[in-house]
C-alpha cells in the first residue's frame, strides 16, 4: 500500500507540473504569435510612389501580411524626401518601438548616415534591420539621342549637359553625379525636383539632357530606350562588382575609368552604400520577441516559392534578398575611411564637382 501511496504522489506531482507547463507556456507561447492578429502593420516607405523602389516594397506587401503570424493587415504609407532622410529619421525618432511600424527604406539612408550628412539625425547602427529583397543594384546613365552623343568623345566634348534627378542625395542624383565625375563630362548640370517618372517626362520632352537610373527601372518602365535606341547609353556601375547586367554587358565599367587607388576605393565605399539594396528597418528598442517574429516572417517570404514570380511580375527583374543576420553585417563591415567619405560628401552634395 505504501508503495501504491507513493507511486499515487509521483503521479499526482508530475501532472501537477504538466499541467503547470501546459498553463504557462503556451500562453506565453500564444500571446507573441498572435500579437499581430487583427493588428494592422504600416511599412514607411522613402520613396515617392510609381518607381521601381515602390514595386520592390508592393511585392512584399502580401507576403509578410501571408507569414506575419496572425496575417495582419499590411498598409503603405509614403514618406519621400532629403533623399530616404525623411522617412528614416521619422523611423527611428518618431515611430512606436512595438513592431508594428516599419520602415521600407531606400538604400541610400545608410550611405548618408554613415557620412553624417546634413538633415540625418538617426544613428545608422542603431537600426534593427530586418533584411532586403535585392541587393544587385546595376546602375547606367544615357542621353536623348536627339544629342547625337553616341561616343564616349562626344560626351566628354559637350558642355552643360543637363542631368536630371529627383533630389539631392537621392541614389539616382549621387550616381548621376559619379558618372559625370569619373567620365570627365564637361561642365555638367544636375538639375533635381522631380519624382522617378517626372525624369522620364522631362528627358523625352527635352527639359533634361541625361539621367542616371538602375538598370532594372529604365528596363522594366522605357524597354525601347535601349532596343530601338531612343536613348545612347554610355557606362554602368556594377553592384555588387563583376556581375554584368545581361544585356548591359557591352557597356564600360565606371572603374574602367578610376585614374588611381583614391578613386578605386572611393567607387568601392560607393558600391558598398548602392549594395544594402532596400533595407527594412525597425527603431530601436523594438522588443526581442518581436522583431524575432518579423525576421522569420521575412526569412519565410524569401524561401517562398511563390516570391520570386511575383518579384520579377511587378518589378521585371529577380529578387537577391539578404537576411537580417547578412545584412547587418553588410552594415557593420562597411567602409569608414574619412577620406573617401570626404571625396563622397562632395560628390553627393549640391556643389560643384570636385577636381579629379
Amino acid at each position: 500500500m505504501k508503495d501504491c501511496k507513493c507511486r499515487f504522489l509521483s503521479a499526482a506531482v508530475l501532472l501537477t507540473a504538466l499541467f503547470v507547463s501546459v498553463g504557462f507556456l503556451p500562453t506565453h507561447v500564444y500571446s507573441q504569435a498572435n500579437f499581430y492578429e487583427g493588428k494592422t502593420v504600416t511599412l514607411i516607405a522613402t520613396t515617392a510612389p510609381g518607381g521601381s523602389g515602390d514595386l520592390r516594397i508592393k511585392a512584399m506587401v502580401p507576403f509578410l501580411r501571408k507569414h506575419i503570424p496572425g496575417n495582419p493587415t499590411v498598409v503603405l504609407e509614403y514618406m519621400d524626401g532629403g533623399g530616404g532622410r525623411k522617412g528614416a529619421n521619422h523611423v527611428y525618432h518618431s515611430v512606436r518601438p512595438d513592431g508594428l511600424t516599419i520602415g521600407a527604406a531606400s538604400g541610400a539612408i545608410v550611405g548618408l548616415g554613415i557620412m553624417r550628412e546634413q538633415g540625418v539625425s538617426y544613428d545608422v547602427d542603431k537600426f534593427i534591420y530586418l533584411g532586403t529583397p535585392e541587393h544587385e543594384n546595376h546602375s547606367v546613365i544615357y542621353t536623348r539621342r536627339e544629342l547625337g552623343l553616341d561616343n564616349l568623345e562626344k560626351l566628354k566634348a559637350k558642355p552643360g549637359i543637363r542631368i536630371g534627378g529627383q533630389t539631392v542625395g537621392h541614389t539616382s542624383y549621387v550616381a548621376g553625379r559619379l558618372f559625370a565625375y569619373f567620365l570627365d563630362m564637361k561642365e555638367p548640370k544636375f538639375i533635381v525636383g522631380y519624382t522617378a517618372p517626372e525624369v522620364d517626362v522631362a528627358l523625352v520632352n527635352g527639359e533634361l539632357d541625361a539621367r542616371a537610373n538602375a538598370a532594372v527601372s529604365v528596363l522594366r518602365r522605357n524597354p525601347e530606350w535601349l532596343d530601338k535606341k531612343i536613348m545612347n547609353f554610355h557606362a554602368i556601375m556594377e553592384i555588387p562588382k563583376g556581375l554584368p547586367h545581361p544585356r548591359l554587358s557591352h557597356l564600360p565599367e565606371i572603374e574602367s575609368f578610376a585614374k588611381s587607388e583614391r578613386e578605386k576605393k572611393l567607387l568601392a565605399v560607393s558600391r558598398a552604400f548602392r549594395g544594402v539594396g532596400s533595407p527594412y528597418i525597425l527603431p530601436p528598442g523594438t522588443p526581442k520577441d518581436r522583431v524575432e517574429i518579423l525576421e522569420e516572417a521575412m526569412r519565410r517570404t524569401f524561401k517562398d516559392p511563390e516570391f520570386p514570380k511575383y518579384f520579377r511580375k511587378l518589378v521585371d527583374d529577380d529578387p537577391s534578398p539578404l537576411s537580417a543576420a547578412e545584412l547587418s553585417r553588410v552594415i557593420r563591415e562597411m567602409p569608414r575611411d574619412a577620406e573617401i567619405q570626404e571625396l563622397l560628401k562632395k560628390l553627393s552634395g549640391a556643389g560643384s564637382l570636385p577636381p579629379r
